[in-house]
């Protein structure tokens, strides 16, 4: 069902139609509002093949357990590819949360997403991630989507935390067949009063142990701070 204050104009050479003014479509698999969309399409209007949304979007895709909002969202419907673009742009995908001052995008048939920009951050029970740049793979196991790998990298230092501790560095992996997170450039660890910095750590999600190193140019430094300062 597709509803819109201004009515649709089609090209039918071209394939594709214009809506626009609150505009809303509904489907079986998503439910998409915004003030403007181009709907490419096979062969008639109900056969989309994709979607390009421009102005205060929003996308609920119950099928994949999808829901985000942004200035620009894009939808291809035979890839899965989800991209929303624009400032403060979000994109939950069921426990995981995703936002962005640039651009999110999620594959659901390669099971994989990628953040770009300022103020990237990826939300989870477990890790809470800043980063210029955060990429990984997902799967699906009873339903449910887990994180599997994870790369995140930023110039200005990203920010990993945990229940228990604050990560830094410019760049992390993170791999659950391992489930240990390494940090690489400008490590630093904050634990309470604890501060750790070196060129490489590591932290293990299951042991909740952490391990500094440095090069052969720098040492590992510890720092802690007297509570009662």
């Amino acid at each position: 069902e597709i509803t819109t204050d201004y009515g649709i104009e089609v090209f039918q050479n071209e394939k594709y139609y214009l809506l626009k003014k609150n505009v809303k479509i509904t489907s079986d698999d998503f439910e998409i509002t915004s003030d403007r969309v181009k709907a490419n399409f096979e062969i008639d209007l109900y056969d989309i093949t994709s979607l390009e949304t421009k102005g205060n979007s929003t996308l609920n895709a119950i099928k994949y357990g999808i829901n985000g909002k942004g200035d620009e969202i894009n939808i291809n419907i035979k890839s899965e590819e989800i991209i929303v673009r624009g400032k403060d742009s979000f994109l939950n995908l069921q426990e995981t949360k995703m936002s962005s001052n640039g651009s999110i995008t999620v594959n659901n048939s390669l099971g994989t997403f990628e953040l770009i920009g300022v103020n990237s951050n990826l939300q989870n029970d477990e890790l809470d991630i800043y980063g210029e740049y955060i990429s990984g793979v997902f799967s699906e196991l009873d339903g449910k989507k887990q994180i599997k790998k994870l790369n995140v990298e930023d110039e200005n230092l990203l920010t990993i935390n945990t229940e228990n501790l604050e990560m830094n560095s410019q760049k992390a992996v993170y791999d659950d067949q391992t489930n240990i997170i390494e940090l690489f450039s400008k490590v630093k660890i904050v634990k309470g009063q604890e501060i750790i910095t070196g060129d490489y750590g590591y932290f293990d999600t299951i042991k909740n142990s952490y391990k500094v190193k440095s090069d052969n140019k720098s040492k590992v430094k510890v720092t802690i701070k007297n509570s009662n300062e």
